[in-house]
């Protein structure tokens, strides 16, 4: 996957998953584009799969216009405007949906990491980069709380 004509490079991606319980900033460029990114691939999904690829389609870039922004929302999960000048829209979500949408994908990828050429160093990254990201929705889900992802170039 390239970078579309005045689109930074992934390497420069920061994917930030937080909530009032703890937060966390992916910044591997593999789990932008197969994890994020994932109905970007083409491939054909189940319902539930087409599902969990469409909440993380919805991830905002935190600095992405207003007026860009469609009233995006699902079972478990919605797009927040920014609410003033220092703010920026993020996808909310509750902790399990958030974790469902990661697990179906992480599925996926495994399924089909050798017709993308995914390689054994990217899978392990992206592993990692999930439990990380795990841990947060687990403390998150204990105490209750939503959890807020959104991602900046």
């Amino acid at each position: 996957m390239t970078p579309n004509p005045g689109e930074p490079g992934l390497d420069l991606v920061h994917v930030s998953v937080a909530s009032a319980a703890g937060a966390y900033t992916v910044g591997n460029s593999s789990f932008f584009r197969y994890i994020v990114r994932m109905a970007e691939l083409g491939l054909p999904l189940s319902r539930a799969d087409q599902e969990a690829a469409n909440v993380l389609a919805a991830i905002p870039h935190a600095f992405e216009p207003d007026e860009e922004l469609a009233l995006q929302s699902g079972r478990g999960w919605r797009v927040v405007p920014a609410q003033g000048d220092l703010d920026w829209p993020v996808l909310e979500a509750t902790p399990e949906r958030l974790h469902s949408a990661f697990e179906r994908a992480r599925n996926i990828l495994w399924t089909n990491a050798a017709r993308f050429h995914v390689s054994a160093g990217e899978m392990t990254a992206i592993e990692e980069e999930l439990d990380a990201v795990y841990g947060v929705l687990m403390r998150a889900e204990a105490a209750g709380v939503a959890v807020n992802v959104s991602y900046v170039a």
